[in-house]
């Protein structure tokens, strides 16, 4: 496997009543990052946590803590996020009255900053703010519920991603979430992931390192 490649378990999917010992868990299994998906049940239709458990769980984790923010408005969220300890802070251009200014605003704080794109979302403002952020994520599922389908059309704009990545000469990790699984992760690498978010394949089955591995495996074809 690539030494570039992350996998970044998603506790939207974990035990919540066990998260301490779910995140050492997933960790000690081989997790890259921690992934938080946060809903605000105003931007996305449902409600998961905030702040205080970012906080809360940066002591059970040793590796980044990388926080995908579902919510609107951005700022002042984004900015209790990195107070709580998050490494990465990336937020839906769509939900930012002024998208640079909150790239800032995290960057500021001491956090690496994302712009996330849903399924039907065009790459455009890339193309303005691009020497600003740290991290493209793309979605492959509509957000807002775990344990969706993957969307084969998210493979196109993974691509474009790429290619504006790449043109820019800077390094930007290009992040995927939505229905990542052994039997599709390595078609998404090929599009041009490097960072891959996996939820329910992940958390819904007893041996996380097992499934952490047979990914890597499928990296590493």
């Amino acid at each position: 496997m690539s030494a570039t490649f992350r996998i970044a378990p998603s506790i939207l999917s974990a035990d919540f009543a066990r998260l301490g010992d779910e995140v050492r868990s997933v960790v000690d299994a081989g997790a890259d990052w921690i992934h938080f998906d946060v809903m605000d049940n105003h931007y996305v239709p449902n409600l998961s946590f905030g702040p205080m458990v970012c906080k809360a769980l940066r002591g059970h984790s040793r590796v980044p803590i990388d926080v995908h923010l579902m919510v609107r408005p951005v700022d002042a969220l984004a900015t209790a996020f990195a107070e709580a300890g998050a490494d990465l802070i990336s937020f839906h251009p769509d939900a930012s009255t002024h998208v640079d200014r909150t790239l800032q605003l995290i960057a500021g704080a001491g956090c690496k900053a994302g712009l996330v794109f849903n399924p039907a979302a065009p790459l455009d403002v890339l193309d303005w703010v691009i020497d600003k952020v740290d991290l493209v994520l793309i979605m492959s599922v509509n957000p807002g519920f775990g344990g969706q389908g993957f969307i084969d059309s998210a493979l196109r704009k993974i691509e474009r991603a790429r290619k504006r990545i790449d043109a820019s000469g800077r390094d930007i990790r290009l992040e995927v979430d939505g229905g990542i699984k052994a039997d599709n992760i390595r078609r998404v690498a090929d599009a041009g992931a490097d960072t891959f978010v996996a939820g329910s394949a992940i958390f819904g089955q007893r041996d996380y390192r097992a499934v952490i591995d047979s990914m890597r495996a499928e990296l590493a074809r």
